[in-house]
């Protein structure tokens, strides 16, 4: 069996990898020079274990398990984040703390509660309570060579697929025929257009930030559950990101190419209204956000995200014939699009 493979983020590569040890030959098409160079290798890094989805029960599972999942395939590849705090505001989160708490509790995952008192940087009037739970900080570098030296003959980079055709007996890429195609570019490809009406893309910026000084490495901090915000560690343990769901999104876009064309205009007078935004955001929570971070610079990526209000972000297989398309926007999904595609092929 001949599968090709196009696009080389996490879903890419970890599926080409446990095709490739089974036996199957593989072939991975990336458009980029290297792996992770799109949303998989600019995103906020962050392996967790379902809190941010109290709307979605299966996005909260499928996160759950596969984190647990991640650490135990890719143990070198993610490292622990020592203190990682969810907080629940009175005036502006969609569901109280008592609920929040319930809802994850119920969802098989471990945390515990955290006295207000105890955080001494936050303007605790502002909030209802606090959770502490596990995650862990995904190492990109890493896993980039990692899947370079597994995955090493088997990657095309430098390659942009312009040529697809799907038939019932075979798969043509670019002239080269294969048994199965698995699109892995979250709707780069645009080959169904009805998947297109399914989802948007979404152009994104998230800011760099590095801690000022002092010996204590800040904690995770995310705020839950709505249109919040939340501050979070990258491979350099004083550099953070700072997201927003009010402004980190540039567009809501109907093509990919369309969220390309949005990021190509973004200016630096934009990147800095977006960070006086966001920074105003975060003060009234965090009144000394500005003393203990300084800004460094921006992240670009794009999004693609289903429709609807409940924040799903379970992972789909979609097949039709011998093309398999995967839809999800989270790194612990893989196993599942995994497990779903090897009983498909094998």
């Amino acid at each position: 069996m001949k599968v090709a493979i196009v696009g080389g983020g996490w879903y890419g590569c970890h599926i080409a990898s446990s095709l490739h040890a089974h036996g199957v030959e593989v072939a991975l098409f990336e458009k980029n020079g290297r792996l992770f160079d799109e949303a998989s290798g600019n995103n906020q890094f962050r392996l967790h274990q379902g809190l941010h989805y109290a709307r979605s029960a299966s996005t909260r599972y499928q996160s759950r398990d596969g984190y647990h999942r991640f650490v135990e395939r890719y143990p070198k590849l993610s490292r622990t984040v020592e203190s990682n705090i969810y907080l629940v505001p009175k005036e502006t989160s969609l569901i109280d703390y008592d609920t929040y708490f319930s809802i994850m509790l119920s969802s098989g995952i471990n945390l515990d509660k955290v006295p207000l008192n105890s955080i001494d940087w936050l303007n605790r009037s502002a909030f209802e309570g606090a959770i502490r739970c596990d995650e862990r900080v995904v190492l990109t570098s890493s896993a980039r060579a990692h899947f370079e030296s597994r995955l090493d003959g088997l990657v095309r980079l430098h390659h942009r697929v312009t040529d697809l055709q799907v038939r019932d007996d075979k798969v043509r890429i670019d002239g080269e025929h294969f048994d199965y195609m698995i699109d892995a570019t979250w709707g780069a490809l645009s080959f169904h257009a009805t998947r297109d009406q399914q989802v948007f893309y979404e152009p994104t910026l998230l800011l760099y930030y590095r801690q000022r000084g002092g010996d204590n490495v800040f904690p995770a901090v995310t705020l839950v559950d709505g249109a919040l915000w939340s501050v979070y560690p990258t491979e350099d343990d004083r550099m953070f990101t700072l997201s927003s769901v009010t402004h980190t999104p540039l567009a809501n876009c109907r093509s990919k190419d369309e969220a390309y064309a949005v990021l190509a205009d973004v200016t630096s007078d934009l990147v800095a209204r977006k960070r006086a935004l966001m920074e105003k955001e975060v003060q009234p929570y965090m009144p000394e956000f500005l003393e203990r971070f300084e800004f460094v610079g921006p992240q670009f990526a794009i999004k693609t995200k289903p429709r609807g209000l409940s924040e799903n972000r379970a992972c789909g297989v979609d097949v039709q014939g011998r093309y398999i398309g995967v839809q999800s926007g989270k790194i612990d999904n893989i196993f599942f699009a995994n497990d779903r595609i090897l009983g498909l092929l094998l």
